[in-house]
Order: C-alpha cells, then sequence, then structure tokens
C-alpha cells in the first residue's frame, strides 16, 4: 500500500508540473512575446522619450487644449476655498462646506469655516471605539475570518462618507474653526494615523484574549473604556482639546461684529448647522455593475457604532443629473464624489476624457467600460467635493459641471476643479441631494429592504 500510494503521489507531482509548464512562459513563448516590440526607430524615440518624462506629459492631446470654457450657467456661489491639506478628510471638508454655505446664505455672512478638525477629533475616537467592539463581537470568531480581518486591516482611517459627517455632527455639533484650529497632525495625519492603528490593533488583541479567557461583558467593556481613554489622550496630544464652550462673534456681510454669542458645540450645531442631515437627505449612487433602483446598504461602512451604515439608491446617471440640476438651480450646493484621478488636469483643473490619449502613446486601446472598470477594481469612488454649478444648454441638458475642492485656492481652476459632462457619466460615483429635490418614485425606494453587502467590498473605500 504505502508503494501504491507514493507512486500515486509521484504521478500527481508530474501531472502538476506538466500543467504548470503548460501555463508558463515558455522559451517558444518568450520569443513570441519579444516580437511585439520591433525597436524601430519611432519605437526607440518612444523609450528615450518615457524613460525621462512623465507619461501624462507625452499623453497630452493637443487637439484637446484650446481655451477652457468657464462660464456656467447656473452657479451657487462659494465664499472661500477650504485646505484639507496632506489628509484624507475631504468627505469632512465637503459635507460642512455644504452645511456652511447654506448658514452664510442664511445669516448673510461675510464668511463662515466650521472647526474640521473639531468633527475629525471624535470621528477618530469613534472609529476607534467601532474597531475594539467589533475586536469583541467577533472574539470567537479565528482571526483568519473575513470580517475579523477586515477589522485589522482597518481599525480606523481618515476617510469617510456623507453618513459619517452627519452622525459625528449630529452627535458632538459644531463649533466655527477659530474655537479649535488646525493643528499639523491634523493637516499631515498619516504619522498619528499609524500610530493610533498601531495602537489599536494591540488593544484588539488583548480584548480577544479577554474573550477567550471567557471575561464577562462588564470587563470587556471596562476595559475598552481604559483602552479608549489611551486613544482620546493620544488624540488630544496630536489635534488639542475639543471646546465645551466658547464664543462667536457674529458679523454682517460687511464684517462688522453684530453680536457675541455664547455656545456650547450642540447650541452652534442647532443655530448654523443642519440638524436634520440624514434626514433631509438622500444618497445616490451610479454603479453599472449592479442593479438600478434598488437600495444597498455597506457592513461596518459607518463612523460610530451606534451610527448609520452607509445606505444608498442606485440610479442610473441620468436620473442623478436631474436631481443635481434641480437643487443647483435652487441655490443648493451638494456632497459630490468621483473618481477623481481620472484624466486630471490638474494644471487647468479640468477632468475630461479627452484630456490624454495613452492608446496612441502605447499603441494599444483602453476599452472597458465603467462597468468593467468597477468589475475590475480599476475605478471607484476616491474623494468629495462640493457641486456648485452646471452650464447647459439650449434644451436645458447639460454641457459640463464645476465642484468646489478642499485642496487650496490655488489648485486647479481657483480651487475648483471642472468636469465636462462625458466625463461625470465615466467617473462620477455618489451624489447626496435634499429629500425635496428628489421625485416621488426615487423617494418610495427608500421603502425597500436594503441589499446588504460586506464591508470588503471594492466599491465602498472611505474617500480621501
Amino acid at each position: 500500500m504505502k508503494k501504491q500510494a507514493l507512486s500515486l503521489f509521484l504521478c500527481c507531482m508530474a501531472a502538476s508540473a506538466l500543467q504548470a509548464q503548460q501555463g508558463a512562459i515558455s522559451p517558444e513563448m518568450m520569443q513570441e512575446i519579444r516580437s511585439a516590440y520591433q525597436a524601430t526607430p519611432a519605437d526607440k524615440a518612444l523609450r528615450n522619450a518615457m524613460g525621462t518624462t512623465d507619461l501624462r506629459t507625452l499623453a497630452i492631446n493637443q487637439e484637446n487644449r484650446q481655451a477652457m470654457d468657464t462660464y456656467f450657467s447656473v452657479r451657487v456661489n462659494s465664499r472661500g476655498i477650504t485646505n484639507q491639506q496632506s489628509s484624507g478628510r475631504c468627505w469632512l471638508f465637503t459635507g460642512l462646506n455644504v452645511m456652511r454655505a447654506k448658514a452664510i446664505a442664511k445669516y448673510n455672512l461675510p464668511s463662515c469655516e466650521f472647526s474640521q478638525v473639531y468633527s475629525f477629533f471624535f470621528d477618530q475616537l469613534e472609529k476607534a471605539n467601532l474597531f475594539l467592539q467589533g475586536v469583541i463581537d467577533t472574539g470567537r470568531e479565528p482571526l483568519e475570518s473575513r470580517t475579523v480581518e477586515w477589522l485589522f486591516q482597518h481599525p480606523l482611517s481618515d476617510g469617510g462618507t456623507f453618513t459619517g459627517v452627519a452622525d459625528v455632527v449630529g452627535k458632538y455639533g459644531l463649533v466655527p474653526k477659530e474655537a479649535m484650529p488646525e493643528t499639523y497632525s491634523s493637516e499631515h495625519t498619516s504619522r498619528m494615523a499609524s500610530l493610533l492603528s498601531l495602537k489599536l490593533k494591540e488593544q484588539g488583541l488583548a480584548l480577544r484574549d479577554m474573550v477567550a479567557a471567557g471575561k464577562s461583558k462588564s470587563q470587556l467593556q471596562k476595559e475598552k473604556t481604559t483602552m479608549l481613554g489611551t486613544i482620546y489622550r493620544m488624540l488630544t496630544l496630536s489635534l488639542g482639546v475639543p471646546p465645551t464652550e466658547f464664543d462667536y462673534t457674529l458679523r454682517d456681510a460687511q464684517g462688522k461684529p453684530l453680536a457675541v454669542e455664547h455656545h456650547t458645540p450642540m447650541s452652534f450645531m442647532q443655530k448654523y448647522g443642519d440638524p436634520q442631515l440624514l434626514q433631509d437627505y438622500v444618497m445616490l449612487m451610479n454603479d453599472p455593475s449592479r442593479e438600478y433602483y434598488k437600495v444597498y446598504e455597506i457592513d461596518y461602512d459607518r463612523h460610530s457604532y451606534d451610527g448609520h451604515n452607509w445606505r444608498y439608491i442606485n440610479l442610473p446617471v441620468e436620473d442623478i443629473k436631474e436631481m443635481a440640476i434641480a437643487s443647483l438651480k435652487d441655490s443648493t450646493m451638494m456632497y459630490f464624489s468621483c473618481d477623481v484621478g481620472k484624466c486630471l488636469d490638474s494644471e487647468r483643473g479640468l477632468l475630461d476624457v479627452n484630456n490624454y490619449d495613452y492608446g496612441s502613446l502605447m499603441g494599444t486601446t483602453f476599452p472597458m467600460d465603467k462597468k468593467q472598470r468597477i468589475q475590475t477594481f480599476a475605478s471607484g469612488s476616491s474623494h468629495a467635493m462640493t457641486l456648485m454649478a452646471v452650464d447647459l444648454d439650449a434644451e436645458g441638458k447639460p454641457k459640463k459641471w464645476m465642484v468646489e475642492n478642499s485642496w487650496g485656492a490655488n489648485s486647479g481652476y481657483k480651487g475648483h476643479l471642472i468636469m465636462t459632462d462625458e466625463w461625470f457619466n465615466e467617473y462620477m460615483f455618489r451624489l447626496v441631494v435634499e429629500t425635496k429635490y428628489v421625485p416621488e418614485r426615487i423617494r418610495q425606494l427608500m421603502k425597500q429592504k436594503a441589499i446588504l453587502l460586506p464591508a470588503w467590498d471594492p466599491m465602498f473605500a472611505a474617500e480621501e
């Protein structure tokens, strides 16, 4: 029997080796592959150029370099460009910018900027608790389980979504920027995030050990609270102490002081913010890889344990455009996210599918459509901005769009990005609109039972 088993093992090994050889690059195959490069003078010139030059420079489509049209028939005026610096807080800047535009219009303010670092402080604390409680909840699952693995891979991040803005603001309120200004760590988050993640992973393993040892729920909660105290101190040292009350000087449109108001973060939010963020808004998505007119929800895609998962209606892009136009015509900006790195001419601030011609440069084609790019992880929502303008033709159809960005006033087109309607179709993914701009037939869809997607779904990485 032993000889028969050995013989069978050797046969299997031989078959595996043969199969591997059949799928490997053989000398004959290599010869055929090499023939794709002919070393012609044109190929040599391209190789020399590409070896020393940014590919975007070489791929610039000169036929698309005409003067950029910056006129918009429908535009909501902004009051100052914000700057997230070297951080992934675009989602937070965008959500707060949508609210500040309303405050400026309502109270005729010369300017207004909410403290991003205040909201970010509690966002990070809540995400830490979400991770630690998630570790407790999955404490009896093996480390190799997909959920536990995902938790330890993503203990927290500085990216996020609109629901995160709504949950954090709704729970902790708002403060003006002067009440809690930015710090180096808030504007350069990578080192702080690295240390927080390292500490949380250590704490997560300790909690799993406690679960394995049969510790009670009260003991686990007590230890978790102690751990969060450490995280709170790290955040305070990095971001500052969140104010519990402060004075705010109200000024008129000319900057003249009108009154000094005393506020808590919650009272300030009630007056200058939007207490009904989740109730008054509908989250929309254009994902052609999934069925339209369905509601989807992403597990663990929230910022706090008692918060809301990202929940949205998947719609054709034309439906989303109708609501966006209605909102802009009513002077209301929107939370908007997209795959901003695709076809971006950062110097001009133009997003256009015709900006670059990589096909001619490489002597091939890149024909995948939006659905195929999503399915193959080639595209996804990566950055949030504030949609604030559209240019309509004589028939009311959009020609181009503009967003207020959070990369500083000197980036793009005076701090903005302009996108063609064709680019909007291909790389726009998420839009959050007020309920009053949503047709009744779309609102009724929200009554559906949501289709739950896993936390690791590739379309739902946090926006940065």
